[in-house]
Protein backbone atom coordinates (compact mmCIF):
# COMPACT_ATOMS: atom_id res chain seq x y z
CA UNK A 1 0.00 0.00 0.00
CA UNK A 2 1.52 3.39 -0.90
CA UNK A 3 2.31 5.83 1.86
CA UNK A 4 -0.92 7.58 2.82
CA UNK A 5 -1.36 10.94 4.47
CA UNK A 6 -4.21 13.06 5.68
CA UNK A 7 -5.06 16.49 4.41
CA UNK A 8 -2.47 18.88 5.78
CA UNK A 9 -4.89 21.43 7.20
CA UNK A 10 -7.70 21.04 9.68
CA UNK A 11 -10.22 23.70 8.71
CA UNK A 12 -12.17 25.33 11.51
CA UNK A 13 -15.90 25.51 11.01
CA UNK A 14 -18.98 25.57 13.15
CA UNK A 15 -21.71 28.11 12.86
CA UNK A 16 -19.74 30.57 10.73
CA UNK A 17 -20.17 30.41 6.95
CA UNK A 18 -16.80 28.71 6.39
CA UNK A 19 -16.12 27.68 2.79
CA UNK A 20 -16.28 23.96 2.10
CA UNK A 21 -12.89 23.52 0.47
CA UNK A 22 -12.86 19.86 -0.47
CA UNK A 23 -16.18 18.00 -0.25
CA UNK A 24 -18.07 17.19 -3.43
CA UNK A 25 -21.61 15.89 -3.84
CA UNK A 26 -21.85 12.14 -4.56
CA UNK A 27 -18.20 11.66 -5.59
CA UNK A 28 -18.60 7.87 -5.97
CA UNK A 29 -21.38 6.10 -7.88
CA UNK A 30 -21.38 2.30 -7.57
CA UNK A 31 -22.05 0.29 -10.73
CA UNK A 32 -24.97 -2.09 -10.36
CA UNK A 33 -23.97 -5.76 -10.35
CA UNK A 34 -20.24 -5.10 -10.03
CA UNK A 35 -18.83 -8.25 -8.32
CA UNK A 36 -15.86 -6.30 -6.97
CA UNK A 37 -18.37 -4.24 -4.98
CA UNK A 38 -20.99 -6.84 -4.14
CA UNK A 39 -18.66 -9.74 -3.25
CA UNK A 40 -15.08 -8.45 -3.00
CA UNK A 41 -13.72 -11.61 -1.34
CA UNK A 42 -15.53 -14.20 -3.47
CA UNK A 43 -12.65 -14.69 -5.89
CA UNK A 44 -10.25 -15.64 -3.10
CA UNK A 45 -11.98 -18.93 -2.31
CA UNK A 46 -11.44 -18.44 1.41
CA UNK A 47 -7.70 -17.77 1.11
CA UNK A 48 -6.16 -14.81 2.90
CA UNK A 49 -4.80 -12.14 0.53
CA UNK A 50 -1.23 -10.94 1.08
CA UNK A 51 -0.84 -8.07 3.55
CA UNK A 52 1.97 -5.57 4.13
CA UNK A 53 4.31 -5.95 7.08
CA UNK A 54 2.91 -2.94 8.97
CA UNK A 55 -0.56 -4.50 8.97
CA UNK A 56 0.61 -7.93 10.12
CA UNK A 57 2.60 -6.32 12.94
CA UNK A 58 -0.34 -4.19 14.01
CA UNK A 59 -2.89 -7.01 14.26
CA UNK A 60 -0.33 -9.13 16.14
CA UNK A 61 0.51 -6.32 18.58
CA UNK A 62 0.04 -7.26 22.27
CA UNK A 63 -3.30 -6.14 23.66
CA UNK A 64 -5.81 -6.90 26.39
CA UNK A 65 -9.15 -8.52 25.53
CA UNK A 66 -11.71 -8.58 28.35
CA UNK A 67 -15.38 -8.08 29.19
CA UNK A 68 -17.26 -5.79 31.55
CA UNK A 69 -20.84 -6.23 32.82
CA UNK A 70 -23.14 -3.33 31.91
CA UNK A 71 -26.79 -3.50 32.97
CA UNK A 72 -27.16 -7.23 32.50
CA UNK A 73 -24.95 -7.74 29.42
CA UNK A 74 -21.23 -8.46 29.15
CA UNK A 75 -19.51 -6.00 26.82
CA UNK A 76 -16.19 -6.85 25.18
CA UNK A 77 -13.31 -4.38 25.19
CA UNK A 78 -9.75 -4.36 23.86
CA UNK A 79 -6.86 -2.12 24.95
CA UNK A 80 -3.35 -1.21 23.81
CA UNK A 81 -0.60 0.90 25.38
CA UNK A 82 0.34 1.65 28.97
CA UNK A 83 -2.18 2.76 31.57
CA UNK A 84 -1.54 6.27 32.80
CA UNK A 85 -1.09 7.68 29.31
CA UNK A 86 -3.77 9.96 27.79
CA UNK A 87 -6.78 7.81 26.93
CA UNK A 88 -8.62 7.32 23.64
CA UNK A 89 -11.82 5.27 23.27
CA UNK A 90 -12.68 4.02 19.76
CA UNK A 91 -16.36 3.51 18.89
CA UNK A 92 -17.28 1.36 15.89
CA UNK A 93 -20.25 1.59 13.55
CA UNK A 94 -23.35 -0.47 12.84
CA UNK A 95 -22.72 -4.22 12.53
CA UNK A 96 -19.01 -3.81 13.25
CA UNK A 97 -16.98 -4.65 16.38
CA UNK A 98 -13.86 -3.75 18.32
CA UNK A 99 -11.61 -5.80 16.03
CA UNK A 100 -12.25 -3.31 13.21
CA UNK A 101 -9.74 -1.09 15.07
CA UNK A 102 -7.08 -3.81 15.50
CA UNK A 103 -4.81 -2.49 12.73
CA UNK A 104 -5.03 1.22 13.66
CA UNK A 105 -5.26 1.17 17.47
CA UNK A 106 -1.66 -0.11 17.99
CA UNK A 107 -0.34 2.69 15.77
CA UNK A 108 -2.24 5.24 17.86
CA UNK A 109 -0.95 3.66 21.07
CA UNK A 110 2.60 3.88 19.71
CA UNK A 111 2.09 7.64 19.63
CA UNK A 112 1.87 7.74 23.43
CA UNK A 113 -1.80 6.90 24.12
CA UNK A 114 -3.71 4.29 26.11
CA UNK A 115 -6.21 3.16 23.47
CA UNK A 116 -9.34 1.06 23.99
CA UNK A 117 -12.13 -0.15 21.72
CA UNK A 118 -15.40 -1.81 22.69
CA UNK A 119 -17.96 -3.93 20.88
CA UNK A 120 -21.43 -2.51 21.48
CA UNK A 121 -23.90 -4.98 22.94
CA UNK A 122 -25.51 -6.87 20.09
CA UNK A 123 -22.30 -6.69 18.07
CA UNK A 124 -18.95 -8.46 18.01
CA UNK A 125 -18.35 -10.78 20.96
CA UNK A 126 -20.57 -8.76 23.31
CA UNK A 127 -23.84 -10.15 24.62
CA UNK A 128 -27.11 -9.52 22.82
CA UNK A 129 -29.98 -7.71 24.57
CA UNK A 130 -33.75 -7.85 24.24
CA UNK A 131 -33.76 -4.07 23.64
CA UNK A 132 -31.09 -1.47 22.93
CA UNK A 133 -30.95 2.28 23.57
CA UNK A 134 -28.48 5.08 23.09
CA UNK A 135 -28.47 5.46 26.88
CA UNK A 136 -27.30 1.87 27.26
CA UNK A 137 -24.58 2.45 24.69
CA UNK A 138 -23.34 5.50 26.62
CA UNK A 139 -23.20 3.39 29.78
CA UNK A 140 -21.26 0.74 27.88
CA UNK A 141 -18.75 3.31 26.59
CA UNK A 142 -18.15 4.77 30.05
CA UNK A 143 -17.85 1.31 31.61
CA UNK A 144 -15.36 0.15 28.98
CA UNK A 145 -13.30 3.32 29.43
CA UNK A 146 -13.21 2.72 33.18
CA UNK A 147 -12.35 -0.98 32.86
CA UNK A 148 -9.60 -0.25 30.32
CA UNK A 149 -7.97 2.39 32.51
CA UNK A 150 -8.37 5.38 30.19
CA UNK A 151 -8.25 7.83 33.09
CA UNK A 152 -10.59 10.41 34.53
CA UNK A 153 -10.90 12.22 31.19
CA UNK A 154 -10.31 10.70 27.77
CA UNK A 155 -10.89 11.36 24.08
CA UNK A 156 -13.41 9.44 21.98
CA UNK A 157 -13.43 8.76 18.25
CA UNK A 158 -16.59 7.30 16.70
CA UNK A 159 -17.01 6.00 13.16
CA UNK A 160 -20.37 6.06 11.34
CA UNK A 161 -23.07 5.10 13.88
CA UNK A 162 -20.34 5.35 16.54
CA UNK A 163 -20.28 9.10 15.93
CA UNK A 164 -23.78 9.37 17.44
CA UNK A 165 -22.82 8.15 20.94
CA UNK A 166 -19.56 10.11 20.57
CA UNK A 167 -21.60 13.31 20.13
CA UNK A 168 -23.91 12.32 23.00
CA UNK A 169 -20.91 11.76 25.27
CA UNK A 170 -19.58 15.20 24.31
CA UNK A 171 -22.97 16.74 25.11
CA UNK A 172 -23.78 14.92 28.35
CA UNK A 173 -20.43 13.77 29.79
CA UNK A 174 -18.01 16.60 29.09
CA UNK A 175 -16.65 16.01 32.60
CA UNK A 176 -15.26 12.69 31.28
CA UNK A 177 -14.72 13.43 27.58
CA UNK A 178 -11.81 15.70 26.71
CA UNK A 179 -12.47 15.67 22.94
CA UNK A 180 -14.83 13.89 20.54
CA UNK A 181 -13.76 13.03 16.98
CA UNK A 182 -16.59 12.03 14.64
CA UNK A 183 -15.67 10.01 11.55
CA UNK A 184 -18.01 9.98 8.54
CA UNK A 185 -21.30 10.19 10.44
CA UNK A 186 -24.10 11.71 8.31
CA UNK A 187 -25.55 14.15 10.82
CA UNK A 188 -28.35 16.19 9.30
CA UNK A 189 -29.72 13.05 7.62
CA UNK A 190 -30.42 11.31 10.92
CA UNK A 191 -33.90 11.47 12.38
CA UNK A 192 -34.84 10.40 15.89
CA UNK A 193 -35.21 6.78 14.75
CA UNK A 194 -33.15 4.59 12.44
CA UNK A 195 -34.90 4.28 9.05
CA UNK A 196 -36.76 0.96 8.67
CA UNK A 197 -35.13 -1.71 6.51
CA UNK A 198 -38.06 -4.08 6.34
CA UNK A 199 -38.74 -6.92 8.76
CA UNK A 200 -35.63 -8.33 10.42
CA UNK A 201 -34.87 -12.02 10.09
CA UNK A 202 -32.19 -14.35 11.47
CA UNK A 203 -28.83 -14.45 9.75
CA UNK A 204 -28.20 -17.12 7.19
CA UNK A 205 -25.83 -19.91 8.27
CA UNK A 206 -23.15 -20.67 5.66
CA UNK A 207 -21.79 -24.22 5.45
CA UNK A 208 -18.12 -23.19 5.63
CA UNK A 209 -15.96 -20.14 6.24
CA UNK A 210 -15.13 -19.65 2.56
CA UNK A 211 -18.84 -19.44 1.68
CA UNK A 212 -19.43 -16.89 4.42
CA UNK A 213 -16.46 -14.74 3.39
CA UNK A 214 -17.71 -14.77 -0.20
CA UNK A 215 -20.91 -13.06 0.98
CA UNK A 216 -19.15 -10.16 2.70
CA UNK A 217 -19.69 -6.68 1.33
CA UNK A 218 -19.55 -3.17 2.72
CA UNK A 219 -22.65 -1.22 3.70
CA UNK A 220 -22.99 1.18 2.01
CA UNK A 221 -21.42 -0.53 -0.98
CA UNK A 222 -17.95 0.76 -1.88
CA UNK A 223 -14.65 -0.43 -3.39
CA UNK A 224 -12.15 -2.50 -1.37
CA UNK A 225 -8.79 -0.86 -2.09
CA UNK A 226 -7.11 -3.04 0.54
CA UNK A 227 -8.44 -6.60 0.21
CA UNK A 228 -6.35 -7.77 3.16
CA UNK A 229 -8.30 -5.35 5.40
CA UNK A 230 -11.67 -6.42 3.97
CA UNK A 231 -10.70 -10.04 4.59
CA UNK A 232 -9.59 -9.36 8.17
CA UNK A 233 -12.77 -7.43 8.95
CA UNK A 234 -14.95 -10.14 7.42
CA UNK A 235 -13.22 -12.89 9.40
CA UNK A 236 -13.54 -11.02 12.69
CA UNK A 237 -17.22 -10.33 11.97
CA UNK A 238 -18.10 -14.03 11.66
CA UNK A 239 -18.56 -16.77 14.25
CA UNK A 240 -18.80 -20.55 14.12
CA UNK A 241 -22.27 -21.93 14.97
CA UNK A 242 -24.01 -25.26 14.60
CA UNK A 243 -24.09 -26.03 10.90
CA UNK A 244 -21.43 -23.56 9.80
CA UNK A 245 -20.70 -19.83 10.07
CA UNK A 246 -22.79 -16.70 10.52
CA UNK A 247 -22.43 -12.99 11.29
CA UNK A 248 -21.87 -11.92 14.90
CA UNK A 249 -24.18 -8.91 15.08
CA UNK A 250 -27.75 -9.21 16.33
CA UNK A 251 -30.04 -9.07 13.27
CA UNK A 252 -32.88 -7.78 15.46
CA UNK A 253 -30.88 -4.97 17.09
CA UNK A 254 -32.59 -2.12 15.22
CA UNK A 255 -36.15 -3.44 15.48
CA UNK A 256 -37.04 -1.12 18.39
CA UNK A 257 -34.01 1.15 18.68
CA UNK A 258 -34.59 4.92 19.00
CA UNK A 259 -31.65 7.22 18.37
CA UNK A 260 -32.79 10.22 20.34
CA UNK A 261 -32.01 13.61 18.83
CA UNK A 262 -28.56 13.05 17.33
CA UNK A 263 -28.42 16.50 15.73
CA UNK A 264 -29.18 18.16 19.06
CA UNK A 265 -26.33 16.26 20.72
CA UNK A 266 -23.95 17.48 18.02
CA UNK A 267 -25.09 21.08 18.39
CA UNK A 268 -25.03 20.87 22.19
CA UNK A 269 -21.59 19.33 22.57
CA UNK A 270 -19.73 20.80 25.54
CA UNK A 271 -16.46 19.01 24.81
CA UNK A 272 -14.37 20.11 21.80
CA UNK A 273 -15.34 18.41 18.52
CA UNK A 274 -13.55 17.39 15.33
CA UNK A 275 -15.18 16.04 12.16
CA UNK A 276 -13.29 13.69 9.82
CA UNK A 277 -14.76 12.25 6.62
CA UNK A 278 -13.82 10.29 3.52
CA UNK A 279 -13.85 12.45 0.42
CA UNK A 280 -15.35 9.56 -1.59
CA UNK A 281 -17.97 8.61 1.01
CA UNK A 282 -21.46 7.80 -0.26
CA UNK A 283 -22.93 8.95 3.08
CA UNK A 284 -21.05 12.21 3.54
CA UNK A 285 -21.00 14.57 0.58
CA UNK A 286 -20.75 18.33 0.45
CA UNK A 287 -24.33 18.76 1.62
CA UNK A 288 -23.77 16.68 4.74
CA UNK A 289 -20.52 18.44 5.58
CA UNK A 290 -22.25 21.80 5.18
CA UNK A 291 -25.01 20.57 7.51
CA UNK A 292 -22.48 19.47 10.10
CA UNK A 293 -20.78 22.86 9.86
CA UNK A 294 -24.12 24.54 10.59
CA UNK A 295 -24.87 22.24 13.55
CA UNK A 296 -21.50 21.85 15.21
CA UNK A 297 -20.24 24.33 17.82
CA UNK A 298 -17.89 27.09 16.73
CA UNK A 299 -14.28 25.93 16.69
CA UNK A 300 -15.05 22.44 15.38
CA UNK A 301 -12.20 21.31 13.13
CA UNK A 302 -12.90 19.59 9.79
CA UNK A 303 -10.47 17.13 8.19
CA UNK A 304 -11.19 15.38 4.86
CA UNK A 305 -9.33 12.14 4.09
CA UNK A 306 -8.46 11.92 0.37
CA UNK A 307 -9.22 8.67 -1.49
CA UNK A 308 -11.30 7.33 1.41
CA UNK A 309 -14.87 6.05 1.19
CA UNK A 310 -17.22 5.63 4.16
CA UNK A 311 -15.11 2.96 5.88
CA UNK A 312 -12.17 5.28 6.32
CA UNK A 313 -10.08 2.91 8.44
CA UNK A 314 -10.30 0.24 5.73
CA UNK A 315 -9.57 2.58 2.82
CA UNK A 316 -6.86 4.87 4.19
CA UNK A 317 -5.81 3.48 7.59
CA UNK A 318 -2.46 5.27 7.76
CA UNK A 319 -4.01 8.58 6.75
CA UNK A 320 -6.67 8.16 9.43
CA UNK A 321 -4.01 7.42 12.06
CA UNK A 322 -2.08 10.52 10.97
CA UNK A 323 -5.23 12.65 11.19
CA UNK A 324 -6.17 11.33 14.65
CA UNK A 325 -2.63 11.82 15.96
CA UNK A 326 -2.64 15.41 14.72
CA UNK A 327 -6.05 16.18 16.21
CA UNK A 328 -5.08 14.68 19.57
CA UNK A 329 -1.65 16.32 19.76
Amino acid sequence: MPEARASGVAEEGGRADAPDLSATDEPFRPAAGDPALNAPLAGLGGAKPPAPAWFEAAVAAPHVRARVMVEGAEVEWLAWGEEGRPGLLLLHGNGANADWWRFTAPLLAAGGLRVAALSWSGMGNSDHRARYTTGLFLAEALAAAEAAGLGERFAVAGHSFGGVPAAALAAHHADRVARAIIIDTPFGLLGDRRPPRGPARPHRVYPDLASALARFRWAPVQPSPNLYIADFIARTSLKAVEGGWTWKFDPFLWEHFAFGDANRWLAGARAPLDYVWGEQSLLVGAGVVAGVRALAPAGTRFVPIPEAHHHVMADQPLALVAALRALLA
